[in-house]
Order: structure tokens, then sequence, then C-alpha cells
């Protein structure tokens, strides 16, 4: 897939999830109220309204954090793909270590 398409995904994905939580009232009436209360206890009722906002919330977040991801991957990069590290120290100087300049002492107990 390409980056374009993870793009509009992400997109309807953040929109739905926007409508979704938008619907919800956190004090329990939420979708069922807006069916008139009585109507929507023949749909279900609204523990089972509450129950399916809540899994499509969590849904639909964790599809847009995989996307965001995934969309990661597929990120157009520019430059060089063929990165040749053998010749990455050409023409550079390198010193040898400096060793240890200070005196060695014989402090050890027989």
């Amino acid at each position: 897939m390409s980056y374009t398409a993870f793009i509009i995904l992400i997109l309807i994905v953040a929109v739905a999830l926007v409508l979704i939580v938008m619907v919800q009232n956190p004090k329990g009436g939420g979708l069922s109220s807006s069916f008139g209360g009585g109507g929507a206890q023949s749909l279900g009722g609204v523990q089972n309204t509450n129950n399916f906002l809540d899994r499509t919330t969590w849904t639909l977040a964790i599809a847009m954090f995989a996307l965001i991801l995934l969309s990661n991957v597929a990120i157009p990069r520019g430059g060089d793909n063929d990165v040749n590290l053998n010749n990455t120290l050409e023409g550079i100087e390198t010193t040898a270590p400096i060793e240890n300049t200070l005196p060695s002492t014989n402090d050890s107990i027989n």
C-alpha cells in the first residue's frame, strides 16, 4: 500500500472516531437517549448501546494506532537507498588510542 492510501485510511478512521466519541454521553444517556429513550429499549437497551459504543471506540483507536505505525513503513524516503557502509570512513584519518602514561607502581603485598 502506498503512503497516500494510509493517510486516507487514517483520516477516515479519525473522523469516525470523532463521531463515535461525540455520540457518547458520559452521564449514561448517549445514543439511546437520542432515539427517544423508550424506543431504544427495544433495540437492546442503554447498556448494550453503551457497550457497542465503547467497543467501537476502542476498535477505532487501535486501528488508528496500527495504521499510523504501518504508515511509517510506507513513507517515501528520499536519497540513495543503497547505503554502502564500507566506504563511509574513506578519507578520514584515524589515530591509535593513547596509551596509559601513568607510572606503574609495585604496591602489591607478598
